[in-house]
């Protein structure tokens, strides 16, 4: 397992959704994503079940499973995209 490179393709970003903003439903095939809610609150959506996000929480959506985020309100979150590391596909 090569760390560096691993460490070098995560991915990272801040996201604002506002109530009025429609993420779609989508998904990444070699990618785990993790939110970090940093402020505000909303919820985590995977395929047919939603996860309730507040300050400090986190929603962990593993490669391969469609997703969004929304919030009736707004919600500020951080987002890593993680590869996923061969040894876990074995």
């Amino acid at each position: 397992m090569d760390l560096n490179a691993i460490k070098e393709s995560v991915e990272k970003f801040v996201y604002h959704i506002p109530s009025d903003k429609k993420v779609p439903l989508h998904k990444h095939a070699e990618q785990d994503e993790i939110f970090y809610c940093i402020k505000g609150s909303g919820f985590g959506v995977l395929e047919n079940e939603e996860i309730e996000l507040k300050v400090g929480e986190t929603f962990i959506v593993p490669a391969g499973k469609l997703h969004s985020l929304r919030s009736d309100g707004d919600l500020y979150v951080t987002a890593f995209l993680v590869p996923v590391v061969d040894e876990r596909l074995k």
